[in-house]
């Protein structure tokens, strides 16, 4: 460390292992017209018009003389990345000389990037066709996956005609060629990825060096205000925070970050997520936890925030990436919940409670700082939201006339934790009602709109319901129950207004004729909650639910017990 250098800080991105991916040979033209070119539609071919994607690269591809093609169609949604490997290798089965894949636009690229990975990988020359905003996620997760890739974008649309799909192909059918055919000499080049982000990898020790750039030689983070500056200017310029200011996580603070957190600092809780494919481990979240501002206390609901996120069900794949604008709710039932300070009460979905904010806080940062998911680089959102700066909250079992969560599925003393994919609270207003039943067609019409992804996918609800409203439906003898029959039956669209627009549906077996098109797939789907202060803003949770579940998990101690106080995790 230079005398004009500030105390290293840990670097919230952990480790990188940032392998080089051995291409493929890649064939000679003629031997390419002897053989089979494989080609792979990730699904997203059949939308639109980019169906033409495949046809004009094939006319192409005829006019050489190559004439022998063998066409599959699988979704990657929903799937590991064990799962697209071995796809890879069921592809890889019909001896291809070569492979087409399509189409990296949006939620499903990462993944079909992976398949294109893990054909490289079997010896077959690959290139993966792309378009924007697809495209440059699919150069993140080869850059940090691969090194190199040949990736094709296409500068195409929802709007695109026929014509200018096919027009788009002609202006890349000599890079298409080239990807597939190029002499191991000038491949390289082809495949080389120019990402903005992290030209330098992190340190092998851990550890983030800070210039001085104001003369406080050898100041120390862990002392307020010192140094502050010029962490905040790396963290900003490395886009390894969310654009607020953060606490810099020095060794010492770390350290105290633990001291409630009696789980091995290298497990993982998330295995191979985001762009990076890197496992989010204990001290990832611990090391977010720091910048976030939480207290130490929060760590043993993270740990549980975090292993929710990698029940497969909830897909975080995908979610890390999406273009969807939800965040990562963070809702927590039961005692620990106020033993860390988390609240329910008057204003808990906003500014204000610090245990709220920065738990909620620290579960993006660690997606952010771990996976690389990058607003505006790595990250497909198109306008994003507020829930991603942060999104936690707690139930207030004082004011709920029902069972809370922990205590419908476990007991009263098991604390839980929710964890969704979803849309920031809608608000749903009503001063006026005098009745239970009025009061629920509000909520039902508050349920969904042609513009929510569950009109579309039927998934979780979550009704987060004032004291008032509360009391108004149980004084008239409705239970959790009821109301979630009440909501499933009711809470639906007309099946002629989701067809063709929106979103390409994913629907349960079975849903494709019924009418009207329920939001819900069962009334298990539907969560209802009692938190805020007394009067007429109740708010309903809508969820991204594409491929992705509500998960509960316990809060427990590393041997598996239900933590039935916070001090259990005391180290």
């Amino acid at each position: 460390m230079s005398q004009t250098d500030l105390k290293p800080i840990v670097d919230p991105r952990g480790r990188q292992e940032r392998p080089l991916l051995s291409l493929a040979r890649r064939p000679t033209l003629q031997a390419l017209k002897r053989g089979k070119v494989l080609f792979y539609n990730n699904t997203k071919l059949d939308f639109c018009n980019y169906g033409e994607v495949f046809a004009a690269i094939k006319r192409h591809l005829a006019a050489a003389g190559i004439t022998r093609f063998c066409d599959y169609k699988e979704t990657v949604r929903g799937k590991s990345t064990a799962d697209l490997e071995n796809y890879a290798k069921m592809l890889a089965r019909e001896k291809p000389m070569a492979a087409v894949v399509a189409l990296g636009d949006m939620g499903t690229t990462p993944a079909t990037t992976i398949v294109t990975i893990a054909l490289e990988k079997l010896g077959i020359p690959s290139v993966f066709i792309t378009a924007s905003p697809g495209a440059e996620l699919a150069e993140a997760v080869a850059f940090y996956r691969a090194g190199q890739l040949c990736l094709v974008p296409v500068d195409i649309y929802q709007g695109s005609t026929k014509a200018d799909v096919s027009a788009q192909v002609d202006k890349q059918i000599k890079a298409i060629f080239e990807s597939l055919t190029l002499p191991p000499a000038r491949i390289g080049k082809r495949a080389a990825i120019h990402f903005a982000l992290d030209k330098t990898p992190p340190a092998a020790d851990g550890l983030l060096r800070i210039p001085a750039q104001r003369a406080l030689a050898r100041s120390d983070p862990d002392t307020p205000g010192r140094g502050m500056e010029e962490v905040l200017d790396l963290c900003s310029q490395l886009r390894i925070s969310d654009g607020l200011p953060v606490i810099p996580p020095t060794e010492a603070r770390v350290a105290r970050m633990m001291s409630y957190c009696p789980f091995e600092p290298d497990g993982a809780l998330v295995p191979e997520v985001g762009p990076t494919g890197k496992d989010i481990t204990v001290r990832d979240v611990a090391v977010a936890a720091v910048m976030a501002g939480c207290k130490p206390t929060a760590m043993p609901i993270l740990v549980t925030a975090f292993r929710a996120l990698a029940d497969p069900r909830y897909n975080v794949l995908q979610s890390v990436t999406t273009s969807h604008p939800g965040g990562n709710l963070v809702l927590v039932s039961g005692p620990l919940a106020q033993q860390a300070g988390l609240y329910g009460g008057p204003g808990c979905l906003g500014p204000g409670f610090a245990a709220n904010a920065t738990l909620g806080r620290a579960v993006n940062l660690a997606i952010i700082a771990v996976c690389r998911s990058v607003p505006g680089v790595s990250d497909l959102d198109c306008l994003a939201s507020q829930a991603e700066f942060t999104y936690c909250f707690a139930e207030e079992p004082r004011l709920s006339p029902w069972p809370t969560i922990n205590a419908e599925r476990y007991d009263e003393k098991t604390t839980t934790v929710l964890v969704l994919k979803a849309e920031p609270p809608h608000d749903i207003i009503d001063f006026l009602s005098q009745t239970a039943g009025d009061l629920l067609d509000t909520m039902v019409d508050s349920a969904t709109t042609l513009g929510s992804n569950n009109a579309y996918i039927p998934g979780n609800l979550i009704y987060v319901l004032t004291p008032d409203h509360a009391l108004l439906l149980h004084r008239e003898g409705w239970d959790k129950n009821r109301i979630r029959e009440h909501v499933h039956t009711w809470a639906c669209h007309h099946t002629p207004m989701v067809r063709n627009r929106g979103l390409v549906p994913v629907r349960p077996k079975g849903f494709e004729k019924l009418h009207p098109m329920p939001v819900t797939r069962s009334p298990q789907d539907i969560e209802i909650v009692v938190a805020g202060n007394r009067g007429g803003h109740s708010a309903v949770i809508l969820p991204w639910a594409l491929h992705s579940e509500a998960i509960v998990e316990r809060v427990t101690t590393p041997d598996g017990r239900a933590a039935r106080s916070i001090e259990d995790f005391a180290c």
